[in-house]
């Protein structure tokens, strides 16, 4: 372990900023991070040990005790819950003889739950060991036990186990016009800098991570940086260091068309980022990936090598005099670090904690220079625009949404997958072309976004309407409101970075008022605790998690007021909890789980 832990460190450069993937190398090799080797880390990164305890700690994919050889991890969803989730992981709990949060007392296997791995539209999902699992059933399930009991290698499993689909089902502008590699580069060499900046704000080009903040105007505040400048051009970069980050986290559960501009566009997101290089005086770029994604690594990796090759990548790029190039990093497992701050903080090597703002990361970024953040998305239209001009896009959309949105529709609809639309497209078109029938609602923009009732289809994909990083789940009418909104509770309390104690606490007390009014212990009283509860987590939370966490509640207990309602005990007196159940990790710990027994057991011996 010395020795490859020493490798790591010297491939890395004793870098702290790549603590991060260093940790997820020892993770992938020994299944957990030893004491031993966080000791050895310390000393050749030169940080305390305390400082890569508490990383560790942070992302759920990282673990300070052994896990098993083989890591299953099950999405927890709410979209894998629809289609059988709960059965399908206690099942292969069963099979395995395994608990679920815990590990096999032969240390082959592990199993737990993890929040939702970008696979909403091929669930029930799940992760071998970091990689993609999809569509998993219940033979599929008795294959993958067969196959850890045999302790046979991943290379050696069937492929389609991990085979993962596009599922394209309409395109539009940009994914029906896919840029030729190097076009947008040559398009920008000559047209101008400016000139294509230009473009991109005829365009109107937001962000298409959710914010909706202006592309051309963030581009051009970071190449502003600090000090005030003209344009550089290409054979003379400014000398202030800028980077380019391109946000591949998407993981806001039901979100997945980020998955897909990678798989198959990977060429044009890129080139996209490049172009943005050139622009604001760039050199180095990163493609933040998230750890659900680990099976697109490589792939990526051979589109960079073949874009270097090509000279669309690298030093003196197509011999104009340019220099970018791009390395990925990967997640380890934080939904919190799609937050384009808490991102910069885990580029660093850090936990991905949100930072105060201001300052912004287009002044005060990556390693505290001027840094551009923008969502694959946002870079794929770029990347378009640079070619085809600004008045292209924007001869679509809406006056205030110009251009397209892709979307990742799943749920309750027979053809889940990728469909873009023109901004302005109604709620009612797009659940026609799905084929969703007896609609209860949908939540747009993931469980941070908004529920839309069956009388409200009438409105507009659009940020001055329903603004969207991209989910969109569809819940036909056997659902239950309550269910859905207890998932998306829970989540946001797992979630939880933990920085800010209106998020930290209160999405926790969020958890359990909702247990309680959901398992039917509930008085009116507590749900006007609930409502106050939501409004204190909105208001003073530090970050958009917090600030978000709460709407599931909010938008549903506005639409749907009778579902809490029906929810609530009958009877005044009945007590708020369950005391059967609260004692029962304590009669678990005491080894007294039938106490009815052992006092009956008493009572005999006296006779």
């Amino acid at each position: 372990m010395r020795q490859f832990i020493q490798d790591l460190a010297e491939k890395n450069h004793h870098q702290a900023t790549h603590l991060l993937q260093i940790l997820r190398a020892i993770q992938s090799r020994y299944h957990y991070v030893p004491g031993a080797a966080v000791e050895q880390l310390a000393r050749l990164l030169h940080i305390p040990q305390t400082h890569i305890i508490s990383v560790v700690e942070f992302y759920s994919f990282l673990h300070l005790t052994p896990r098993g050889h083989y890591e299953l991890l099950i999405s927890d969803s709410i979209t894998d819950h629809m289609l059988g989730k709960k059965y399908l992981t206690d099942y292969l709990a069963r099979k395995l003889n395994v608990a679920v949060g815990g590990v096999r007392e032969d240390g082959v296997v592990s199993l737990d739950n993890t929040s939702c791995t970008g696979m909403c539209d091929q669930g029930p999902a799940g992760l071998v060991n970091g990689f993609a699992l999809t569509r998993l059933n219940h033979q599929r399930i008795d294959q993958i036990v067969s196959l850890i009991n045999q302790q046979k290698p991943l290379d050696q499993w069937p492929t389609e186990f991990f085979l993962v689909e596009d599922n394209i089902h309409r395109p539009d502008l940009l994914l029906n016009q896919p840029i030729q590699p190097g076009s947008a580069l040559r398009s920008l060499l000559k047209r101008g800098l400016q000139e294509t900046l230009a473009e991109i704000s005829q365009a109107g080009l937001r962000g298409r991570g959710g914010a909706g903040y202006n592309t051309a105007w963030k581009w051009h505040l970071c190449y502003e940086g600090p000090e005030e400048g003209a344009f550089c051009d290409v054979a003379t970069q400014n000398q202030q260091q800028r980077y380019i980050i391109c946000n591949a986290d998407e993981g806001e559960p039901g979100t997945f068309k980020d998955r897909v501009l990678l798989n198959s566009y990977a060429h044009q997101v890129f080139e996209g980022m490049t172009v943005c290089a050139a622009i604001i005086g760039a050199t180095q770029g990163f493609l933040y990936l998230r750890g659900e994604y680990l099976y697109l690594y490589d792939k990526l990796q051979s589109v960079l090598a073949e874009r270097r090759k090509t000279g669309l990548l690298g030093n003196n790029i197509l011999q104009q005099g340019l220099d970018f190039d791009i390395e990925i990093r990967m997640g380890a497992g934080a939904y919190i670090c799609g937050e384009e701050s808490a991102l910069i903080e885990s580029l660093e090597g850090k936990a991905g904690i949100p930072r105060n703002r201001p300052p912004y990361p287009v002044t005060q970024g990556y390693l505290g220079k001027p840094t551009v953040v923008n969502n694959v998305e946002t870079f794929y239209a770029a990347s378009a625009i640079a070619v085809n001009g600004g008045e292209w896009f924007a001869s679509v959309g809406t006056e205030k949404s110009k251009g397209t949105k892709i979307l990742s529709i799943c749920g309750d609809c027979p053809r889940p997958g990728i469909y873009e639309y023109p901004f302005g497209t109604t709620i009612q078109a797009i659940l026609k072309d799905c084929g969703a029938s007896d609609v209860l609602g949908i939540q747009i923009g993931g469980p941070s976004g908004t529920f839309v009732s069956n009388q409200e289809f009438d409105r507009k994909l659009a940020f001055e309407d329903l603004a969207t990083g991209g989910s969109f789940i569809v819940f036909n009418d056997s659902r239950n409101i309550l269910d859905i909104v207890n998932n998306f509770t829970h989540f946001f309390a797992h979630e939880s970075c933990g920085f800010c104690t209106p998020c930290r606490v209160g999405t926790s007390l969020l958890k359990k008022q909702l247990d309680k009014i959901v398992e039917g212990h509930g008085s009116a009283g507590d749900v006007v605790a609930l409502e106050e509860l939501c409004q204190l987590i909105k208001n003073h939370s530090h970050c958009g998690l917090g600030q978000t966490a709460a709407n599931p509640v909010l938008t549903t207990l506005e639409r749907y007021p009778e579902q809490y309602q029906n929810r609530l005990k009958e009877i005044s007196y009945e007590p708020g909890f369950d005391l059967d159940g609260a004692l029962e990790t304590a009669r678990r710990m005491a080894n007294r789980n039938d106490v009815g027994a052992h006092l009956a057991q008493i009572g005999e011996d006296h006779e």
